[in-house]
């Protein structure tokens, strides 16, 4: 069991809302709550919005810079919904050689024919299509192995009142539904909670780039940048903890 584990309170999964799977501008599945009018991803593009905010701006910086080599590269995803960003990093954790613990954290655990729709996704890739079925049949708040040097625990639970360790975290991966749906998560509050339990130099990626987002991450400390967004959006946000 990591050393976070112990501290997370676990929940009951919460009632699922009814949610449509819908396919994006390059071709790859989302989610779409119609209840919030909210897409999981950028309906441009969900796995390159993932990979231009998560991989290319956030996880690829820390493996060129040796992060995952002899130790392993601790990451925090708030927000694991379809599980597209833990996989898109298992990718590239294999291809650079390197070791990753991922926390992922999730109040509404996706019902199964959810699940069975988006599998065809990752049908091209044996490697990618077995671990999407693992994570997803993983138990929560339990850690699992999706291959030799991937760890993942998904927690079921709200961030907010999970304690989490601190000087942790080398990268984390702030992916929410925007402030407007979830505007308990992206308070100033749970950017100092996160500014803690990240490691000196520790970075954190956001597809949003608004105003008040960024205020707030500066409030908690983090040294914030704007980069230019994915398709569909002209900026992201990436921020870091001195070091």
């Amino acid at each position: 069991m990591s050393n976070y584990q112990s501290s997370v309170n676990q929940e009951q999964p919460a009632e699922a809302p009814k949610i449509e799977v819908r396919t994006t501008a390059d071709g790859s599945p989302t989610l779409y709550v119609p209840a919030l009018d909210e897409h999981y991803h950028s309906h441009h593009g969900a796995a390159q919005e993932s990979r231009h905010v998560f991989i290319a701006a956030g996880l690829q910086p820390l493996l060129a810079a040796g992060l995952g080599q002899e130790q392993p590269l601790r990451l925090l995803e708030i927000g694991l919904g379809t599980g597209l960003n833990a996989l898109l990093t298992l990718g590239a954790a294999q291809a650079a050689g390197a070791t990753i613990t991922y926390a992922g954290y999730e109040t509404v655990p996706l019902p199964p024919a959810t699940v069975a729709a988006l599998a065809p996704q990752w049908a091209e890739d044996p490697t990618l299509s077995q671990a999407f079925a693992q994570l997803h049949a993983a138990p929560w708040n339990e850690e699992t192995a999706l291959g030799p040097n991937f760890r993942l625990t998904k927690l079921l639970a709200e961030v907010q009142a999970a304690a989490l360790p601190a000087g942790y975290y080398n990268l984390i991966y702030f992916d929410a539904f925007a402030p407007e749906k979830q505007p308990e998560l992206w308070t100033e509050d749970v950017f100092a909670k996160l500014y803690a339990a990240a490691a000196p130099g520790a970075v954190l990626v956001s597809y949003c780039a608004q105003g008040q987002f960024r205020r707030n991450l500066r409030a908690a400390g983090w040294l914030t940048e704007k980069l230019p967004g994915p398709p569909g959006k002209r900026e992201m946000t990436r921020a870091r903890k001195a070091g």
